[in-house]
């Protein structure tokens, strides 16, 4: 379904797990922004930018290597693809297109496109880094924590930021590569909040935003998850796991995701 639009903009939304898929037009190029999930929300998106693309060219960004995130790589063949260093730098591909054939034969999912890991035209590998096409501007930071290769990006002067798996009001903090990482790049979102001023936030899962407020929220939030989590296991008072059920709605889902989180800060403060 589509969650949120403009003329410049379309924020879809997945029926699995409230992903997004983001597109964005400027006078320079269409942007295409992990697209997800199902077979059928794939194509509405390529069906929506059949008749703009061929007019400009089509550019293809992964805010990092989650299957769910490149689960729709060659449906868009023509694309360049925009993506991290350690994006390109992952040893563990066939683990990842595993999980995207696991998926799809647990459903009965057949897709019209081979399953591949996606080849990267432009790689980013800097802080602050600028990707000018035409008159637009892509910022790009590194956001490690979630995983290793994840990516911020600002469009501008749209002042859209895509914060890939951050900052989503649905979801706490699902720490994969290291959660000190993970406080770092929400500094660096703080950052981005205060210095550019973004009129939009669109996070990977759950509802884009133009309130500032908002999107300051969810960077406090986000940040005493980590801190409350981390004290618990350092001895201080037991982790408030019923508040945290109160606060997101799906505890049978995310339970394993919390219960993740705990085993890799166990691992970090030499617990286990």
């Amino acid at each position: 379904m589509i969650q949120y639009k403009t003329p410049k903009l379309c924020v879809y939304e997945s029926a699995l797990f409230r992903t997004t898929s983001t597109v964005i037009y400027t006078d320079d190029m269409v942007l295409v922004v992990d697209p997800n999930w199902l077979p059928h929300e794939i194509d509405q998106i390529t069906e929506d930018i059949e008749d703009v693309h061929p007019h400009r060219p089509l550019y293809l960004l992964f805010t990092h290597s989650d299957y769910d995130h490149i689960i729709g790589y060659q449906a868009f063949p023509e694309a360049k693809v925009i993506a991290s260093r350690a994006f390109t730098q992952r040893t563990d591909t066939e683990s990842i297109l595993q999980q995207i054939r696991d998926f799809d034969d647990e459903y009965y999912i057949s897709r019209p496109y081979p399953i591949t890991y996606p080849q990267v035209d432009h790689i980013i590998e800097g802080e602050e880094e600028v990707l000018q096409i035409g008159d637009t501007r892509l910022i790009f930071w590194q956001a490690p924590g979630h995983t290793n290769d994840g990516l911020f990006v600002l469009i501008e002067p749209l002042g859209v930021f895509i914060a890939g798996d951050y900052l989503s009001n649905i979801e706490f903090p699902y720490i994969y590569f290291n959660s000190s990482a993970y406080e770092d790049t929400l500094d660096k979102a703080e950052m981005i909040l205060h210095h550019y001023k973004p009129l939009l936030l669109i996070p990977g899962h759950g509802d884009a935003t133009s309130d500032i407020g908002e999107m300051e929220l969810r960077i406090y939030e986000s940040r005493q998850y980590i801190k409350e989590l981390r004290a618990s296991l350092r001895g201080g008072p037991p982790y408030p796991t019923k508040l945290l059920w109160l606060r997101y709605q799906f505890p049978h889902s995310m339970g394993r995701y919390h219960k993740g989180n705990i085993a890799l800060l166990k691992k970090e403060l030499g617990l286990v």
